[in-house]
């Protein structure tokens, strides 16, 4: 195809992305796929609230234990789910990006009952989103049921203000903290988001004659006029009446179009794809694109990847865990699908970067140094030699059923010698050619310090 029309087909990608036939079949078996979110919750919070009554301690704690390890599975199905499209999808920028915003907008998985609904934020919240208006993302993520748990915003609340949302959503998500806003606008936005939750049950609240209009329900979000502050708010400068849902639809479209959001998601994106210190004139023109497009993403990509800043940085960014992980199996299978994610899930548990994982709504990092210490380079030399001697264990099934299919990685081919033997320094290749056997040569060239780089 050519670089610039592969780049422009991923930055407008299909909106069914081709897969495998063997991992759509995988996909479509999920449980979080077959089942939409609001039957499955409701579904768990009665298996949840059965546990709770059984008055034998052993019959409860065993009921629990059940409670707890579907949740498990149903967030494994996740972890699944995400790295067969990292490994297999057609649209491999909008895969990048997803993990990008999944990662800029964190939700820990181990918080109440997320691990149930954190497939659901993935694919519906982010995905859909991860290349188009960034306002369109930003109102997708703050109506979803998950951010609004990991934050607290479902306990904020008119006289009971709680300020985690307001505070993240303006220092990490949209403005930084160096945007140019102050405690009282994060009181006031906090004010603003009141009424914003979840209602897992089927009935809905006793609203207010006066205020029934404006309540609203989707799925398992809830706008709750009740608990809505309706008093006057002076948000970053301007006075904003109350409204209800209106306000935060006023104050999204505030937080979206600040320059001070075009500088700080134009830096992360230069972050992530060129460099730990990336270039300030190469981030104003960037800022330039996403302000003057409105905040669309594909665009200020594509000026991300036609500038001389990128290409010259091309193989000098170190690979983070998933990148690294993802990456080596890639290239180890190309196309042949994979059986099983485990050892990939367990590898990215060993290097501290598990999917659904940080704890905190920072984020993991996006810098070098983050992950290359000696402990993650020990682990990946090891993750080289499961891949690399074909011992890695994934073409053997899970389940009561074992299913195993022979697979050993061929890395000494045609796509090694006309594209990544050309990049290799002369001590890797001499190291390769001191290999003893095809199995050895595939753990040299998944061990060496080209491919540890991006």
């Amino acid at each position: 195809m050519g670089v610039s029309r592969y780049l422009a087909s991923q930055l407008k990608p299909d909106p069914k992305p081709h897969l495998p036939e063997a991992v759509e079949a995988q996909i479509a078996a999920m449980t979080i796929v077959q089942k939409p979110l609001v039957p499955l919750i409701a579904q768990l919070e009665q298996q949840r609230k059965a546990a709770a009554a059984i008055k034998n301690d052993e019959e409860k704690k065993a009921a629990q234990q059940a409670y707890q390890q579907e949740l498990t599975r149903l967030a494994r199905e996740a972890s699944t789910r995400d790295l067969l499209g990292a490994l297999y999808s057609s649209n491999q920028l909008q895969e990048q990006m997803t993990w990008f915003w999944f990662n800029h907008f964190n939700v820990h998985q181990y918080k109440a009952n997320l691990r149930a609904m954190i497939g659901d934020y993935e694919e519906r919240a982010i995905r859909p989103y991860a290349l188009g208006r960034f306002r369109d993302l930003l109102r997708a993520v703050v109506h979803h049921p998950a951010m609004l748990i990991y934050l607290d915003n479902s306990q904020n609340a008119a006289g009971h203000i709680n300020e985690n949302f307001a505070r993240e959503l303006m220092e990490l998500h949209t403005l930084g903290v160096d945007g140019g806003y102050s405690q009282r606008d994060v009181q006031e936005l906090a004010r603003i988001l009141t009424g914003l939750g979840v209602n897992l049950g089927s009935s809905a609240p006793n609203v207010k004659r006066e205020l029934q209009s404006q309540y609203l329900r989707d799925g398992l979000f809830e706008f709750n006029p009740n608990r809505h502050d309706y008093g006057e708010k002076d948000f970053l400068g301007q006075r904003v009446r109350g409204e209800g849902l209106k306000e935060v639809d006023a104050a999204l479209d505030r937080l979206a179009r600040s320059p001070a959001t075009a500088h700080f998601i134009s830096r992360k994106f230069a972050t992530y794809f060129v460099s730990d210190d990336p270039p300030p004139a190469l981030i104003e023109r960037m800022a330039g694109e996403f302000a003057r497009s409105d905040g669309d993403i594909a665009s200020t990509l594509a000026s991300l990847f036609a500038s001389p800043e990128f290409t010259a940085s091309l193989g000098l960014k170190f690979k983070d865990p998933v990148h690294y992980v993802v990456s080596a199996v890639r290239l180890a299978y190309d196309d042949k699908p994979i059986l099983n994610a485990g050892p990939m899930i367990n590898w990215l548990n060993r290097m501290a970067e598990p999917l659904y994982g940080r704890q905190t709504p920072d984020g993991y990092p996006l810098t070098n140094v983050a992950w290359a210490s000696p402990g993650q380079m020990a682990t990946r030399f090891e993750i080289a030699k499961a891949i690399g001697t074909g011992n890695a264990g994934l073409f053997r099934s899970e389940g009561p059923t074992v299913v195993e299919r022979a697979a050993f990685p061929q890395l000494s081919n045609a796509l090694f010698y006309e594209s990544l033997q050309p990049k290799l320094s002369q001590q890797t290749r001499e190291a390769l050619e001191m290999a003893s056997s095809p199995q050895e040569w595939n753990v040299f060239l998944l061990a060496s310090p080209e491919f540890m780089n991006r």
